[in-house]
Formats: structure tokens, C-alpha cells, sequence
């Protein structure tokens, strides 16, 4: 109760608190034998809804005994202390003055912390350096070469060499559900294999990967066989396909690439959080002259996404992101209008939608119209808005989407309607329309976290408190209303730019995008890659055909199949040809030998056509019935 007391609370939440802590009984059942009842005299009920948020409120206190001169960190019931220095006399005297704090508020407050289970690790890479000497209530403090702290190994010179082994060892048992499930003859389909995969091997890799990706490439490229061997068994790709083959086909890219994705979403995730701990390490870039002249020096987070990050992402502002918003009460409802009914854009006539329009500005002439629109083009993205015979429009950064120039342009509207009509007592009546049914909803939402919204929504609640009476509308777009037209025509020719922080999604819009057209780039390097003539281009192709059709298919596209690549397994000869003595190759089964041209002229009604034309996105429906008649569908 003191704790909430001293967080603030008052009123009946801490009544309530303290109520539903008092006379509780419990009572133990063995079979259909029960104990005695028993009053709980501490702690609180286990699997309550309560017993989390109390049990975290209750542990918090402890960070406020241990010294500012100690880092620490709480995750629930697990305590992590450090303190780096070059004089281990100090770490000691700092750390033992932490450790005894520690046991004297858990003396005072009700906590046990148990010697056993308390660990220490020595980060240190000088050879036959001494552990420090700590204890914790009398008992020495156990020193180990490494230690697990949520769900991470730490070795004590950090390569994260027994992360990876141990994560290694338990993505490869994780690998028999696969292996069970990927049957070429009657298993699960691709897409389902390939969720499967994602969301439980792909998951304990990915966990701690902005962490452990420091290592050694030698040591991260362990996990690769993992990842390569599940593309296999979902695909039902040959053992010889070619690694680049398998992440085109099945659009899962690289485990280097995927680290990098990850983790500079989350250098920029840290970088909209104001309050962030890492926030103060990634702006400060005093060392990075000094471990970047010293390659032996493991480089902090922050410096190894400097080096990856490409020149376009330098000198981006993200816009930080307030995680606690407004409460429910003080939320204010936009006032919402449909002029048009029933009546969609797809089901009328744009003539009946204008006259809709036109019957509904009579009904509301008293408010002054204000159209907003965004626009995002190939290499231009910009806002406008029309209001009372004036256009202002403004040119975004590239990497701003379609909705935040949406809800930029109404925002710079609610700014014009407060600086040129409510200060001047012009009007204080308007209709915002838009053609952005997700804005409006977003708007109408208590739950969105995007920081434009709430500065829109803080916006509109200043502009209501002068006592303005803003009114939200959508109209649809490109049928002929003139308002809407002039916004969106000014808005793709906006040339004036406008410098304003990114959102977080946008920016990690953009880091997919281009990790994505890095994988394209290696992947038009490999122009001898047989897949590649058939997929040029990086997508996503849906396949609704049975397990072995499809597998059939996969190692078609690839080009590696039993009959044609079995040889390369016992380093024999390559097949050859029975009818010609070419050597045998996908291509000359498809497209090539001569002595199947009538079966194929009858199955395809050509006798000259390419790869893409058979195995392409939408495979040719008589592919199946071609490989069976010539004999070589169970062969592949």
C-alpha cells in the first residue's frame, strides 16, 4: 500500500487494493481430500488477474537501493547488476555495496533472494584475471564462464558462441515436426509448412538476434543450416538445390538478411522512444572513432547499424511515439457525416455522386468546406488542402506513406483554420472532407497509437475548446467533386518540402523495402541460376496444388531433380539422354529433345516456347499430364 501511496494513488483505487489483499482463505486439495482452510497472511493469490501487477508493483522499490554508479535492470523477478570499471577493487566495492543494499531492503519488504540461484559472470578478455570476490548474505556469490538471462547465453567474452550452439541444438529437434509434416507424397501444403516453420523454429532464431548478432559471421553462419534445411523439407526441394534457389522460391530471405531487417527496425523503434535506456548510447557516437580503429572491439549496437545503415536513412528524425496516450475520459468523438448514404463509389454513377454532394453543401452552407488530400508516387509523396479560394500543398519525405500524408494534410488544415479564421473570428464552422475512409476510422479509434493521430486529436481538441465546430466527411475520389480534385492535383505537384520527424511504421516500411531491394540485387546477380530465368523477380507465388504436384513443380523451377542431380550425391557420371545422349536437364525434357516434340505439340500446341511459359506463376494445366505420358513424373 505504500508503494501506491508513494506513486501517487489516492482515492478508493488503493481501498480496493487493500481490500481485495485482506482475509483471504485457502485451502489444499489432494484427490477428493481437502485440508484445513488457512487465512493468507502474505504474498498474493496465485492466478489472480491482480497478482502480476502486484507482485511487479511491489518489487519495483528495489531499484531505488542500488547505487547510481551500479546499471540495473529488472524484468519482473529477474535482477541484473553491472558495473565496469578497469580497477576490480572498485567493481567490487561497488557492486558488494549494491548487493547489500539489496539484501537489506529484502529483509524489510518480505523477499527471499536466494544465494543458489544467484549467479555472477566476469566480461572480461584479458587472460588470468581473477573473479571478483562478492556474497550475499554471508554466502560467496558463484562465478561462471557463462550464464542464460532471458532466454540469451552470455559467455564472458561475449562471441556468443554457447547461444548459438544451444540455439543450434534446439532449432534442429524443433526440425523432426517438420520433417514429420513434409511427406513429398501426402504432406501439409508449402504455405502451411512454411508457417509452421515461422512461428516455431524461425521464432527462436529471430528472438535475441539484435543481440547475438554481434558475433562472428563463422559462428552466425551455424544457424544457416537450419534454416536451409527447413526450406527444404517445406519446399521439397532436392538436397542439391542451390541455397539462392530456395530463398526465391520460397520467399524467405537470408538469415544475415533478416538479422539486419530486425535489427534496424529496432535501432529506429529505440529512436521514437524518448524514454528509451539504449536512446542516449545510439545518439552518442564519441567512440566509434575508437572502435572502429580497433576491429577487435566488439562494436555496440549502435555503431554496427551505422555501418549497415544505407546513405539514404542517415540524418532521419523518427517521431517519438507517446506509449501512454490519453486516458478514456478524456478522449473526444469526432463528429462524423456521410452525405451519400448507402451509395458507394464502385455501385453509382459519379453524376448521382455529385448531386449527393451538392444537396449536402446546401444543407451545411453555413460551414466553410475544407478538402485535404495525400499523394504518394514512385519517387514523390505530398499533402494539400483546398479551403475558401486557397491551395496549400507541401512535398513529404519519400519514406512517408499514403495515410501519414493523409493525416499530415489535416493537420496543416486544422492549422490554417486556427491561424487565419479562429483568431481573426472569421468563422468558426467547418467540414474537413477526405477521401481516406481508414483516417476517419483512425480517428474515430481510442485505441491507435500513431503519433500523428494523436497530434491531429490534440489539435482538434484545441480548436473545440475556442469554440470552433469541426465536422469530419468522406467523399469519394476522382468522380468530379471540385474541392477534392484541386487537393489531390495540388498534392502530386507539391514542391515546397516540408522537414517534419517520421513515424516508426513508415520508417520501418521503408528499412523492408530496402532490405527487400537488396535481395533483389543479389538475386540478379545470379544470372546462371536456372530459377532465375523462370522468377526475375523477388514475389510471393501462391500454389493451391496438391503435395506432390507441387513438389514436382518446385524442383522443376529450381532445376534439381532426382533424375537429373541424384548423380552429384554419389559423384558418378551425369545422366544422359535414352533417345538423343544429350545430357539430361529440365530444359531438355521441357523444351529440348526432339524425340518428345509430337507429345508436346499435342499437350502445349507448340513445339517452341521457354520455361516461364510452363513453370511460371500460373503453371501450364497440362504440365502433369506432359510428365506422366513420357514417363518421368515419379522420377523427379
Amino acid at each position: 500500500m505504500k508503494n501506491l501511496y508513494d506513486l501517487g494513488f489516492r482515492g478508493n483505487l488503493p481501498i480496493i487494493v487493500q481490500n481485495f489483499l485482506k482475509q483471504r482463505f485457502f485451502r489444499v486439495r489432494l484427490g477428493n481430500t481437502f485440508s484445513n482452510i488457512f487465512c493468507q497472511e502474505e504474498g498474493v493469490p496465485q492466478g489472480c488477474v491482480l497478482s502480476v501487477t502486484l507482485f511487479v508493483l511491489a518489487i519495483n522499490p528495489i531499484l531505488s537501493v542500488i547505487p547510481q554508479t551500479v546499471q540495473k535492470n529488472l524484468y519482473v523477478d529477474d535482477l541484473h547488476i553491472s558495473c565496469y570499471a578497469r580497477n576490480m577493487q572498485l567493481i567490487e566495492r561497488q557492486l558488494q555495496t549494491a548487493i547489500n543494499n539489496i539484501a537489506e531492503w529484502s529483509n524489510k519488504s518480505g523477499f527471499t533472494i536466494s544465494a543458489q540461484k544467484t549467479i555472477g559472470i566476469h566480461f572480461c578478455k584479458r587472460p588470468l584475471h581473477p573473479d571478483p570476490e562478492l556474497f550475499l548474505s554471508g554466502v560467496p556469490i558463484r562465478f561462471q564462464d557463462n550464464y542464460k538471462f532471458l532466454g540469451i547465453v552470455f559467455d564472458k567474452r561475449l562471441t556468443f558462441l554457447p547461444h548459438i550452439a544451444s540455439l543450434r541444438k534446439r532449432c534442429l529437434r524443433s526440425l523432426n515436426i517438420l520433417r514429420t509434416l513434409s511427406n513429398t507424397s501426402w504432406g501439409a501444403d508449402r504455405s502451411c509448412l512454411l508457417r509452421v516453420y515461422r512461428s516455431i523454429i524461425r521464432s527462436m532464431i529471430d528472438y535475441g538476434s539484435v543481440v547475438y548478432g554481434s558475433a562472428r559471421p563463422s559462428y552466425l553462419k551455424r544457424l544457416d543450416y537450419v534454416h536451409h534445411q527447413a526450406l527444404r523439407l517445406c519446399l521439397g526441394a532436392f538436397r542439391t538445390s542451390p541455397i539462392p534457389s530456395l530463398y526465391a522460391e520460397a520467399f524467405e530471405p537470408s538469415l544475415s538478411s533478416r538479422r539486419d531487417k530486425l535489427s534496424l527496425s529496432y535501432y529506429f523503434r529505440i529512436l521514437s522512444n524518448d524514454k528509451h535506456p539504449l536512446r542516449g548510447t545510439l545518439l552518442n557516437g564519441n567512440n566509434n572513432r575508437l572502435l572502429n580503429a580497433r576491429p577487435s572491439c566488439i562494436p555496440h549496437f549502435g555503431l554496427r547499424m551505422h555501418n549497415i545503415l544505407p546513405d539514404t536513412f542517415h540524418g532521419v528524425k523518427v517521431h517519438t511515439t507517446d506509449f501512454c496516450g490519453h486516458p478514456p475520459w478524456m478522449e473526444n468523438s469526432i463528429s462524423y457525416i456521410n452525405p451519400f448514404g448507402n451509395f458507394t463509389k464502385s455501385d453509382s454513377n459519379n453524376s448521382v455522386l455529385i448531386s449527393l454532394f451538392n444537396q449536402h453543401r446546401q444543407f451545411y452552407q453555413s460551414y466553410q468546406p475544407v478538402f485535404t488530400d495525400g499523394s504518394k508516387s514512385l519517387n514523390h509523396v505530398g499533402c494539400a488542402f483546398f479551403t475558401n479560394g486557397h491551395i496549400i500543398s507541401y512535398k513529404l519525405h519519400s519514406f512517408t506513406s499514403v495515410f501519414s500524408s493523409e493525416i499530415t494534410a489535416v493537420y496543416f488544415a486544422f492549422k490554417y483554420i486556427d491561424e487565419h479564421e479562429i483568431r481573426k473570428l472569421e468563422i468558426r464552422k467547418s467540414i474537413l472532407y477526405t477521401d481516406s475512409m481508414s483516417l476517419l476510422e483512425s480517428l474515430r479509434s481510442s485505441s491507435t497509437r500513431n503519433p500523428l493521430i494523436k497530434e491531429v486529436k490534440d489539435f482538434y481538441r484545441h480548436l473545440l475548446s475556442k469554440g470552433a465546430r469541426i465536422l469530419f466527411s468522406w467523399v469519394p475520389s476522382h468522380v468530379g467533386i471540385t474541392g477534392n480534385e484541386l487537393a489531390d492535383k495540388s498534392a502530386k505537384s507539391a514542391t515546397e518540402f516540408l522537414t517534419r520527424p517520421i513515424v516508426y511504421a513508415d520508417v520501418r516500411s521503408a528499412v523492408n523495402q530496402w532490405c527487400h531491394c537488396q535481395w533483389q540485387e543479389k538475386w540478379n546477380m545470379e544470372t546462371n541460376n536456372k530459377l532465375h530465368v523462370i522468377k526475375p523477380v523477388l514475389s510471393y507465388w501462391v500454389t493451391k496444388l496438391n503435395r506432390r504436384c507441387d513438389v514436382v513443380l518446385t524442383r522443376l523451377r529450381i532445376g534439381h531433380t532426382r533424375l537429373t542431380h541424384k548423380y552429384l550425391l554419389f559423384a558418378a557420371s551425369p545422366p544422359t539422354c535414352s533417345h538423343c545422349g544429350d545430357i539430361l536437364t529440365v530444359k531438355h525434357i521441357l523444351t529440348d529433345c526432339v524425340a518428345v516434340d509430337r507429345r508436346r505439340l499435342r499437350y502445349f500446341r507448340s513445339s517452341s516456347f521457354d520455361l516461364s511459359f510452363l513453370l511460371g506463376q500460373i503453371p501450364h494445366f497440362n504440365l502433369f499430364m506432359y510428365l506422366k505420358d513420357i514417363g518421368v513424373f515419379h522420377d523427379i
